[in-house]
Formats: structure tokens, C-alpha cells, sequence
């Protein structure tokens, strides 16, 4: 391992801006923290770019060192100089630069196959996405697509949050307008849910090629989106509860398509 003791130094000053946009860098390079997710991205076939160890940290070498092949930069770090580039309240001394190609709408589309989709518009909580994106693997969502106002999928909480399923779902960043045209050309059928009306979950027909919208935590779904739905679905649940938030529903929805597809 290369040893680095400046803060001023190029691939950490890249560390630490992935960390702190929550977004790619120039070179197409997102930021993780942590062994387990390092080895989800592994595991995963994604490229990784370096690989940054806290001098405390550094017996956790031995099991990764292995895993990662011989192009990739691997380095030590001061643990002080470590905590600044790592926003982390209990950092595990391991961190990394993976790169990352980001698909357009049309090759998710291509990659789902028909397969259930989620459109998400407008999540903004971090653990809310990732949750999302968790659940969608889970359950055979066939992609992903995140429109307007939705927080970058290369967040370290979303990250973190989503276990990995970030690395293997097809997934873009698309303007949700132009992705309306694209889902009706193929024939899919509009959903969203609604906390207030629409047909109870177990009484819809969720098989065939479907995209499920999901609205923002506080407003859900913009009234001109609502608009162009096919049908509106309803979670049943207890009236003292006035709604639930968007990383428990879409869960629940995906299941429910999941269920019905077996």
C-alpha cells in the first residue's frame, strides 16, 4: 500500500468531494464507506478505482487485499487525515472510489424486459431511496428510474441503504415527462399509489408490463402526474394512520407484484 500523509493530495481530494457532493466525479467515480459494502461492490463485477485504509484499519487488509485485482490503487492513510476525507460518525477505516456507468432511460427500459418497473418522483430522504432500491432487487423490479427532485442514487446514504442492490439494478435519471412517453410507446400500464383513494392493492391486477410511480415523502405525487395514471392503488391500513412513507409502500407494492407474478 502507498502510503499518503497530505490532505492536499489528488485522488483524496477526490474522496472527499464524492463524499461530501453525494454524486460522480469527474472521472465517472462514486464513494463507499465501509468492508461490506467494498466487497458488495466486489462481488458485484463493478471496477474499483482505489481503496483507502485508516492506519487503524489496516489488519482489514488481509481479507480484502485479495479480493481486488492488481490494477487497483490501494492506500494507507493517517487516521486523522482518513476522518476528514470519510463523513462518517463511526468510520470503519475502509473506504473507496468505484467507477460507475450510468445507463440512459431507453437501455433500462431494454433491460427490464417487460418487467415491472418503479418511477420514482421526487423522493428526497436518502434511507427512503435506498430502502427502495433494496426492495426492488428483492422483489424482481425489472429497473429503476429516478425523475426530478429525487436525491442522487451515489448519496452514501442511499448507498449504505440500499445493501448493494444499487450496484446490480438497472437504473437512470430521467426527466419524467419524456419517461411517460417512453413507458406508453411500450405499451406499459401507469401506476401510483395514494394514501387517500385508488383500488385496494390485493384487488389490483399488477402482472403484465406495468411502471409503479412513487411521490415524494411530504406532497406524493404531483396532481398533473396523478392525472396521467391508468388506476391509482391503495395500501389498506389503519385509519389512525395517515399515511405511509415512501420507502415502506413501494415495499409493500413490490412484494404484492412479486406475489402475483409467482
Amino acid at each position: 500500500m502507498r502510503l499518503i500523509e497530505g490532505r492536499h493530495n489528488a485522488i483524496v481530494k477526490d474522496l472527499r468531494r464524492a463524499f461530501d457532493r453525494g454524486e460522480l466525479t469527474e472521472d465517472s467515480c462514486f464513494a463507499i464507506e465501509g468492508s461490506k459494502i467494498l466487497e458488495e461492490a466486489i462481488r458485484s463485477s463493478l471496477k474499483i478505482k482505489a481503496v483507502f485504509f485508516s492506519a487503524s484499519a489496516e489488519n482489514k487488509s488481509e481479507r480484502l487485499l485479495p479480493q481486488l485485482g492488481a490494477h487497483v490503487e490501494t492506500l494507507l492513510l493517517p487516521d486523522k487525515l482518513f476522518t476528514t476525507a470519510v463523513p462518517s460518525d463511526s468510520p470503519q477505516g475502509v473506504a473507496a472510489l468505484v467507477r460507475f456507468k450510468e445507463l440512459s432511460a431507453d437501455e433500462v427500459l431494454a433491460k427490464a424486459a417487460g418487467g415491472p418497473l418503479l418511477v420514482i418522483a421526487g423522493v428526497q430522504d436518502p434511507g427512503n431511496l435506498g430502502t427502495i432500491l433494496r426492495s426492488a432487487e428483492a422483489f424482481g423490479a425489472g429497473g429503476v428510474l429516478l425523475g426530478e427532485g429525487t436525491v442522487s442514487p451515489f448519496n452514501p446514504k442511499v448507498l449504505r441503504g440500499s445493501a448493494g442492490s444499487v450496484f446490480r439494478l438497472p437504473f437512470a435519471r430521467v426527466k419524467l415527462d419524456s419517461a411517460l412517453t417512453s413507458l406508453k410507446a411500450q405499451g406499459s400500464r401507469l401506476l401510483a399509489t395514494s394514501s387517500h383513494k385508488g383500488k385496494a392493492l390485493p384487488e389490483a391486477d399488477l402482472t403484465g408490463s406495468i411502471a409503479i410511480f412513487i411521490g415524494s415523502e411530504g406532497a406524493g405525487l404531483a396532481r398533473e402526474l396523478i392525472a396521467k395514471m391508468d388506476e391509482l392503488l391503495a395500501i389498506p391500513h389503519s385509519p389512525t394512520v395517515e399515511s405511509l412513507n415512501a420507502g415502506v409502500a413501494a415495499s409493500i407494492v413490490m412484494y404484492e407484484v412479486a406475489r402475483q407474478r409467482k
